[in-house]
């Protein structure tokens, strides 16, 4: 199996791997929030930061959705730029988040780690959704 026709499996673990992280980052959010809060917090903090965090695990599941239905729409299930590059992101968002569950990094963290590991892709898969059934172009 060459290294190109590799990427098509790879991206699907590391997609579906990221996205077991994050649904058990929302289960266990009560967690992240205590350990993003000073010891000795008011309800308003924790109700503020229980609201961010199950915001961008909101997007992030949204995000998700629009990429699992590129790719197994097949319109970049098989674009090599789209597989390296949602595959890069998602294995180092798949490694950040566990850094961030295992070892209670505070709750701003993950924005960034969310920016980079699941916006970026997510973004590109959208472009290639416009360009496949938008323009009609084909999907390599």
């Amino acid at each position: 199996m060459s290294a190109i026709s590799s990427l098509v499996p790879a991206r699907f673990l590391t997609l579906t791997a990221h996205l077991v992280i994050v649904i058990t980052t929302f289960w266990s959010r009560e967690n992240n929030v205590k350990a993003c809060l000073p010891l000795d917090y008011t309800n308003e903090e924790y109700t503020l930061e229980d609201t961010r965090l199950v915001v961008v695990l909101s997007v992030s599941l949204g995000l998700f959705a629009v990429e699992l239905a590129g790719f197994f729409s097949g319109a970049s299930m098989f674009n090599n730029n789209q597989g390296l590059l949602s595959t890069a992101c998602h294995a180092s968002g798949s490694v950040a988040l566990l850094f961030l569950l295992f070892e209670q990094w505070t709750c701003s963290i993950y924005w960034w780690i969310f920016g980079f590991c699941s916006v970026v892709p997510a973004l590109y898969e959208m472009i290639l959704l416009f360009a496949v059934f938008g323009l009609k172009k084909k999907p390599l």
